[in-house]
């Protein structure tokens, strides 16, 4: 999945849970961590893998629900710590999201032998080919059905988080948020 679907799923889930969870939207902050959260695997694990070669493959070491156990449990542990027990839940949902997204298309396939990320090191990591830079990644973006469902998510995570009053836009734009805003909504 690319970067803006993996932003799309990790938002909606947020977002679904925020307000299951109390009836309102995400608070800015929530909001802006489940957002770094839904990239938080592939800033790891694609420069480890392609620039650096450390990795086996830019899908193993933090796309790893094993590792994300981990991460996430210091995490959550951290967020209380600090008394922002949503930032952290925020994170972990983007986080989660990510690797089980990145799950879907393999399991449409039926290719289970490419789900074995989500288990590594216990599992080996599966070789695939893959351009080894960003620049070359996205230059190699082609048309498709599954690029076209990405659309669809990123269409309808903007709308709703329009519908949410646009959390985290202001907190890392320059303006002064306006009574009601998110942004000045205390985390819940």
């Amino acid at each position: 999945m690319w970067p803006w679907g993996h932003l799309a799923v990790g938002y909606i889930c947020f977002s679904v849970y925020c307000r299951g969870r109390s009836g309102l939207p995400p608070a800015s902050l929530p909001a802006l961590a489940a957002a770094f959260g839904s990239q938080f695997p592939d800033l790891v694990d694609k420069p480890l893998a392609w620039t650096f070669a450390v990795l086996p493959n830019g899908r193993s070491l933090a796309h790893s629900l094993l590792v994300a156990a981990v991460v996430l449990t210091v995490v959550v542990a951290l967020a209380r710590r600090v008394r922002r027990p949503l930032v952290g839940v925020g994170f972990a949902v983007g986080y989660v999201s990510h690797s089980l997204a990145d799950a879907l298309y393999p399991a449409i396939e039926g290719d289970v032998v490419d789900l074995g990320y989500l288990a590594w090191p216990l599992v080996p990591a599966v070789g695939y080919e893959t351009e080894q830079s960003f620049v070359a990644h996205f230059m190699a973006l082609e048309p498709s059905p599954m690029l076209a469902f990405e659309l669809v998510l990123v269409v309808a995570a903007v709308l709703l988080w329009r519908a949410d009053g646009y959390p985290g836009l202001w907190t890392v734009l320059p303006r002064r948020p306006a009574e009601g805003d998110p942004d000045r909504r205390p985390e819940r």
